[in-house]
């Protein structure tokens, strides 16, 4: 069953701004992971898996999609911690997804961008401040993320191009 992003009572403290970015994260993360239900049941699933379906650039723009919510979340104030968890979620989703249909199927069931933003309404949440990641390390996580998701989706495409090949002699 999916679940829509918690809603925190810390988000009173956010300023208009803070609050609409919030607000278009939760829309990104909904529209990629829960947006579209699955007839006779209560699951829902998002175009992220959809995307995935379409050979390496599926991949890249649900990848682009769930980069953007992390660098939103470390001008929130999102600290190192959970910027690297909500990475890792996208590096796992992003590999996984790159396994014909095995990937796909875990792709609707991860949801990466659920699990980001349930890391960043904790973190909204807690009473305890935390110390807020700086630029320096938010731009290398940025470029860490691309090339490993970039690296990703080459090798994958690369592999697929080469056992079209294989197999068509050409």
């Amino acid at each position: 069953m999916s679940r829509s992003p918690i809603q925190t009572p810390a988000t009173n403290t956010l300023n208009k701004s803070q609050t609409a970015s919030l607000r278009r994260l939760r829309r990104i993360s909904h529209l990629l992971d829960n947006a579209i239900p699955i007839p006779g049941t209560r699951y829902r699933i998002g175009l992220d898996p959809i995307l995935g379906l379409i050979p390496g650039g599926g991949d890249l723009v649900g990848s682009i999609f769930a980069g953007y919510v992390v660098f939103k979340s470390a001008q929130l104030g999102v600290p190192q911690e959970t910027l690297i968890k909500m990475a890792a979620n996208i590096v796992f989703d992003t590999v996984a997804g790159t396994v014909p249909v095995a990937g796909d199927l875990l792709d609707v069931t991860w949801k990466a961008n659920v699990k980001n933003m349930e890391l960043l309404d904790a973190h909204l949440g807690s009473p305890e401040p935390s110390k807020k990641a700086d630029w320096l390390f938010v731009a290398a996580l940025l470029l860490g993320l691309t090339l490993i998701v970039g690296g990703v989706i080459f090798l994958s495409v690369m592999f697929f191009g080469w056992v079209f090949r294989v197999f068509t002699g050409r």
